[in-house]
Order: C-alpha cells, then sequence, then structure tokens
C-alpha cells in the first residue's frame, strides 16, 4: 500500500469506506488476523490469571481486565489499519499501543512487561517511517533486559528480550513483506486500467476514423444526388427519389452524429490517463516533472474532473509558461498543478480552458485557486 495519508478522506473512514474495504481482505491480513487471535488465545491467559488471582477488589479486577481486553483488540487491529492509511495513523497507532499497555503496567506492574512481546510484534506490523520499527523493538528489547535484571532474574532476562527481539524483528520483515505485495497489487490495478483506457481510446480512434469516413462520404453523395435530380424536370417518379435520396441523406447524418457522440464518450477523460499523458508532454517539452506515481487516492467521482483539471494544467504548463519544472500534487480532495516558469500575468493562462475548469469545478461544488506558485511560476489548485 502507498503509504500517504492523505489517500483516504475522513468522510471514507467515518463512513466505513475503508474499514469494509480492501484493509482486512487479502492474504496478508487474512495471515495476521489469524495468528494474531491463536497467539492472543494461547498466551494471554497467564495475565488474566494474574489479575484475578491478587488480593484486590472486584471494580481493580475488571478495570485491570478490561484494559487487557482493549490493549488486545488494539493489537489485532490497529495494525492493518495503518496499512491503508500510511505512515501518520501508524505513529498515531503506536502511541496508542503504548499507552495501552502502560495502563496495564500500572494495574498489574512488572508481571505485565511479558505483554512487550505482544507490543514488539505490534510494532513490527505498523506501517511506520523508515527504521522506525527497528528501533522501538531494540528499545523494548533492551528495556525489558535492563529490568530483569534489575530484579535479579537473568535467566528471565536474557529470555523476554530475547523473544521481543526475534520475534519482533521477525513480524517486522514480514509486514514489510505485506505491505510490498499490496503496492505490486494496487500497481497492477493501474496497469489493467490504462491497458484498458488504451483500448478504448484505440476502439474509438478506429471507429471514428471508419465509419465517420464512411458515412460523411455517404452524406456528401446524397446531397450531390440530391441536387442533381432537382435539374430534372418535374415527374413523379423523381420527386419520389429525390425525397428518399434526402431521407438518405439525414440517416447518414444522424448516424455520424451517433457515431461521434459514442467516440467522445469512449474517449472519457479520467485521471489516470491523463497523468500519462502529462508525463509524456513534459518529457517531450524538456520539462522536469515531479508527478505522483498513483492515483489510487482520488475516489471515483472526482477523477473525471481531476482528468480535466490536469489537462488544462498542463497544456498550460507546456504551451505558455516556459518553465523547467513542473509539480502536480494529488489528494483525495484536490489537485495542484504548478511550475517555475513566467508566473501568472503569462498570455493565455486565464483563457477559455482555465473558464472550462471554473464552470466544471463549480458544478461539483468545489473551488480553483490561480496565482503565483512556491516554484515562482503559475499554481493551478482545486479543492472539491
Amino acid at each position: 500500500m502507498t503509504s500517504n495519508a492523505g489517500g483516504t478522506s475522513p468522510r471514507d473512514v467515518f463512513t466505513g469506506n475503508v474499514l469494509t474495504g480492501t484493509m482486512f481482505r487479502g492474504p496478508g491480513p487474512r495471515g495476521w488476523f489469524i495468528g494474531a487471535g491463536l497467539s492472543v488465545l494461547l498466551w494471554a491467559w497467564p495475565t488474566w490469571n494474574t489479575v484475578w488471582s491478587v488480593d484486590e477488589p472486584l471494580a481493580w479486577k475488571v478495570a485491570g481486565s478490561a484494559s487487557l481486553l482493549v490493549f488486545f483488540a488494539a493489537y489485532a487491529f490497529v495494525p492493518p489499519i495503518s496499512w491503508r492509511l500510511g505512515v501518520r495513523t501508524g505513529i498515531v497507532s503506536v502511541c496508542i499501543l503504548l499507552a495501552l499497555n502502560g495502563v496495564i503496567i500500572f494495574f498489574i506492574g512488572r508481571d505485565a512487561l511479558w505483554t512487550w512481546t505482544f507490543l514488539a510484534c505490534a510494532i513490527a506490523m505498523t506501517t511506520l517511517p523508515p527504521r522506525a520499527d527497528f528501533f522501538l523493538i531494540v528499545t523494548l528489547s533492551l528495556s525489558s533486559l535492563s529490568t530483569q535484571l534489575l530484579t535479579g532474574n537473568a535467566e528471565q532476562a536474557l529470555l523476554q528480550s530475547g523473544l521481543i527481539l526475534s520475534l519482533g524483528l521477525m513480524m517486522s520483515a514480514f509486514g514489510r513483506l505485506i505491505r510490498q505485495t499490496a503496492r505490486l497489487r494496487e500497481a497492477q490495478t493501474e496497469l489493467a486500467d490504462a491497458a484498458v483506457a488504451a483500448e478504448r481510446s484505440r476502439v474509438a480512434r478506429d471507429m471514428h476514423d471508419i465509419l465517420g469516413h464512411s458515412l460523411t462520404v455517404i452524406a456528401v453523395k446524397a446531397e450531390l444526388a440530391g441536387r442533381m435530380l432537382d435539374a430534372v424536370p418535374g415527374d413523379p417518379a423523381r420527386d419520389r427519389a429525390a425525397a428518399e435520396i434526402a431521407a438518405v441523406q439525414d440517416l447518414a447524418r444522424g448516424a455520424l452524429a451517433d457515431v461521434r457522440a459514442t467516440v467522445s464518450g469512449y474517449r472519457g477523460v479520467n485521471v489516470l490517463a491523463e497523468l500519462a499523458v502529462a508525463r509524456t508532454a513534459l518529457e517531450s517539452a524538456g520539462i522536469d516533472a515531479e508527478l505522483p506515481g498513483t492515483v489510487e487516492q482520488v475516489p471515483a467521482r472526482h477523477r473525471e474532473l481531476f482528468g480535466w483539471v490536469l489537462r488544462e494544467g498542463i497544456t498550460n504548463v507546456v504551451r505558455h509558461s516556459g518553465a523547467a519544472r513542473c509539480r502536480v500534487r494529488l489528494t483525495a480532495s484536490s489537485v495542484l498543478v504548478e511550475d517555475d516558469g513566467v508566473g501568472p500575468a503569462s498570455g493565455g493562462r486565464s483563457g477559455n480552458g482555465l473558464a472550462g475548469i471554473r464552470e466544471r469545478v463549480g458544478a461539483a461544488g468545489g473551488t480553483v485557486s490561480i496565482g503565483p506558485s512556491d516554484l515562482g511560476g503559475f499554481r493551478l489548485a482545486v479543492e472539491v
């Protein structure tokens, strides 16, 4: 999965589109849930026994059991959520896990330090910045070792710290494999979408070239035949032939209009195809392009609109900017095209194309912003 915190909107999260979507699907999540569930069932009982065997009030035991339940639930479900929502969510997830584990230690004491093995595995499976998981796992292992040595239990210290380190690093490698597999699947999906778009464009082009040409010739020849009949003196048969030829001409022109409408539909704009065209156009113009590697974060309802924005923005960069560098940013609700060219005062930068973009974005309930960019040139930004 792409580690992009902006890839999913809060609305998608709270409406359940993510939590019931691809986040918990696939062999990776399934394997994690099975392993996490079995490990909780097999190894959580010592802590439960510790909670209920001590001489403490019932309310204390219930609170300790509740903290354990919440921690193990977070241990099972928090890492897969971070796979879908990115690094920022992963950092927040680790903070939540550490806080919950601190509550367990508060209730149970040093006997709860063995849950650091679960904590290390959860951290290993969470999406974090590079090497952050390694640092946290090693820190947990060393903390466990020093804490147990202070109590004089050297054997327990080595065993527990070794388990934390070995299992944590092993699960870290497993988590990286899951995320890499997810990214490969996303790439395959986008390549398939691009191939379908290219095939649709080819069919549309062939349809227009073949049928469009033939229907145009038929319409022209029918018009010519009608004019020739008009030069013949009045005759009932001639009038009927003229009417039939006029009907043929109308049918040909109507069919031609239908073909053009169909071709227009096949050539519908989408942000994935426009991103590929933008990369080629900028490269051909000798402009250094900084483009997103994926459009997965853009919801389906915005892909056509963002495609139009991208088309107009890149056209302006190539034709009018004189830029050496162009940058495109995509999120679930915005698209940004900016360059380091001559700036917003350049002729043609606010012409009919941008007026059309304003109309489309306005119809979608969004806003258009143009002006100087951070790169020193022109900026076109759309927010919906």
